[in-house]
């Protein structure tokens, strides 16, 4: 059993998206095999019958336990973390067995759950709610930066993204920060009305905008980013950039990596906004 808040069980905090529930059933398909199809069926359907508060029944032919399986998924669907703990426990007793069934990994059910934008992920124990720990919108299209920039901010945003629902906390922050370090040469060269930008490193290029701004938003916002990056570049601090010291340095957890990325995220969304608005 995975670990989550209790009042799940009895009031259902929503529904698996459709998108989770077919890819589930479709990976329970790979997981049999013709020697084990209806054996392999039957397994799941007492753990989606016991997510949807009844009990299973034995189905005649493989036709009718699959047809049987669905429906139990169907009504167990309606709650999310028991469609998910039902399709993870099912998972891991296989694994468990002797010899032991393969089946798909942590990372490959997260990838799922990211994805359909489920708003769980598993991390063992525990099923963790990341409707709290949404990540901070960006611009789809930065409208000051061209196609192929944009591209890359996009592709960047996911790939983060991607490493967290994977559990890759230490890629996920490596990931963003260089995107916004990758932002902050949008400047270069920029007259901001003031002076223009000349730096060519993040750290330059923010004590050019700084000193432009003396005063304002922007100079506060780009204190806290430096901070922040000079903190996860640091070998005894994030340890994202310059290596990890083997004695003081410290792993980033999951709920730090997310947090991390947020604020990454939020300074990487007022830059391009700012880059607007001079431009």
């Amino acid at each position: 059993m995975l670990n989550f808040d209790g009042s799940w069980r009895f009031d259902s905090p929503g529904p698996i998206p459709d998108e989770v529930s077919n890819a589930f059933f479709e990976l329970i398909g790979r997981i049999a095999t013709p020697d084990n199809r209806k054996t392999i069926l039957e397994h799941f359907k007492d753990y989606f019958a016991s997510a949807a508060g009844t009990s299973s029944s034995y189905s005649s032919s493989t036709s009718w336990a699959e047809s049987d399986l669905l429906g139990y998924m169907s009504q167990a669907a309606t709650n999310a973390p028991l469609f998910i703990e039902a399709f993870y426990d099912g998972c891991q007793s296989l694994a468990n067995e002797t010899p032991p069934i393969a089946v798909p990994d942590l990372n490959r059910i997260n990838r799922i759950l990211s994805d359909a934008q489920s708003g769980y992920q598993i991390e063992p124990p525990n099923l963790i709610s990341t409707n709290v720990h949404l990540a901070i919108p960006v611009p789809d299209r930065p409208l000051s930066l061209d196609a192929q920039a944009q591209e890359m901010v996009q592709r960047s945003l996911k790939d983060s993204e991607q490493f967290l629902a994977e559990g890759r906390d230490r890629q996920a922050v490596q990931e963003i920060l260089w995107l916004m370090e990758t932002v902050s040469t949008a400047f270069q060269g920029l007259d901001t009305g003031s002076g223009t930008i000349q730096g060519k490193y993040f750290n330059k290029i923010a004590d050019d905008l700084r000193k432009q701004h003396k005063g304002k938003t922007l100079e506060q916002v780009l204190d806290w980013a430096k901070a922040l990056h000079g903190y996860l570049s640091s070998p005894t601090g994030g340890g994202v950039r310059h290596g990890t010291d083997l004695k003081a340095g410290l792993a980033i957890h999951p709920n730090e990596a997310r947090l991390f990325c947020n604020l990454i995220r939020s300074y990487i969304t007022f830059l391009l906004a700012e880059h607007e608005r001079l431009s």
